[in-house]
């Protein structure tokens, strides 16, 4: 899918030449979401968070000056700890015949298990809009993905 038509006022975080590197920024975020058409709120930290079916999808800036992007999906289905070694098995797999997102297993304090994915980029050089966009989209199709196939798995719920 080709990027949407990304524009914005003189003053705002999408203005100026179209190949330009810019600083990864938590705007410059909100602004390639918002052209896409993507609802998502901020956090406290002032991080992203949108809800793709069931699942979160967070995008946060990380690294000493913000400069890793980092597309965290968090699949909705919660698993019983009996689970996990399957889990990790899945995961293993699906890291093994894919390339994004990276798949993990998350046990939470209430001792269920969630199967999360990542694609971290590092951005320390800058990014233009169409770059970031393409980036979200990646991080955004595969981490559904991701989580349809942990929803097909046996024994998890929605909780």
């Amino acid at each position: 899918m080709a990027s949407p038509e990304i524009e914005d006022g003189p003053d705002g975080p999408l203005a100026g030449h179209p190949q330009a590197l810019r600083p990864l920024t938590g705007e410059l975020i909100a602004a390639v979401l918002a052209a896409r058409g993507y609802t998502v709120a901020e956090d406290a930290d002032g991080d992203r968070v949108g809800q793709w079916e069931e699942s979160l999808i967070w995008f946060h800036r990380r690294g000493a000056d913000g400069e890793l992007l980092q597309i965290r999906t968090v699949a909705a289905h919660r698993f019983g700890i009996e689970q996990v070694p399957a889990l990790y098995a899945f995961c293993n797999s699906w890291n093994h015949d894919r390339l994004w997102p990276k798949a993990f297993v998350h046990v939470a304090d209430d001792g269920l298990a969630q199967v999360c994915g990542e694609v971290t980029t590092d951005l320390e050089r800058g990014v233009t809009p169409h770059q970031l966009d393409q980036l979200i989209e990646c991080g955004v199709s595969t981490g559904c993905h991701l989580a349809a196939a942990v929803g097909g798995l046996p024994g998890g719920a929605v909780r």
